[in-house]
């Protein structure tokens, strides 16, 4: 690693049998768009390019080349970020409504989130920070359809009583500092 810089993460792509059942998937659950689509320079294979954010060009490209025996996925999860526990239950509703399976809750002490399988049995989690930190793995049930301050309440107490708990704002200047 060069001294002086760190790369940022900026986007990720994912091999798929169905590019166009795919695309539906990502832009219906997650209002993504799509920025460019069609076959690579250097590979006979569809491309579609998409993202939430308006300055970047793409956060997630499908490509359509899984091979037709692959049984499996290869991605561990896709992750994305969301601002409150309405919006996670929003994405849960919307990701059931366009095809995904497989849904749990998991409470990791530092991110309130759920897990799915989208349309081709990749893992998506969606999650919301929390302002706690205890270390990882960590992985408690959660219901999001009980009340808010229920679930923060009772996320607040299992962090306090777990050995390694800290806020997470003193794990980042921890993080800085070394």
């Amino acid at each position: 690693m060069a001294a002086g810089f760190t790369p940022e993460l900026s986007h990720f792509g994912i091999s798929v049998f169905d590019a166009g059942l795919m695309t539906k998937f990502y832009t219906n659950v997650f209002n993504m768009k799509v920025n460019d689509q069609g076959p690579g320079i250097t590979f006979d294979f569809r491309l579609v390019f998409l993202s939430s954010r308006p300055d970047m060009h793409h956060q997630l490209v499908l490509a359509e080349n899984r091979p037709a025996d692959c049984t499996f996925s290869t991605v561990m999860q896709l992750s994305f970020k969301v601002g409150s526990l309405d919006e996670l239950r929003a994405v849960r509703s919307a990701a059931l409504q366009h095809g995904a399976t497989k849904m749990r809750g998991l409470n990791h002490g530092n991110a309130l989130s759920i897990y799915f399988h989208d349309p081709e049995g990749n893992t998506v989690e969606v999650y919301l920070d929390t302002p706690w930190y205890v270390p990882q793995p960590h992985g408690d049930v959660l219901d999001i359809d009980l009340p808010d301050e229920q679930i923060w309440a009772e996320t607040e107490k299992k962090v306090r009583a777990d050995p390694g708990f800290m806020l997470e704002s003193d794990r980042q200047a921890r993080f800085r500092h070394d």
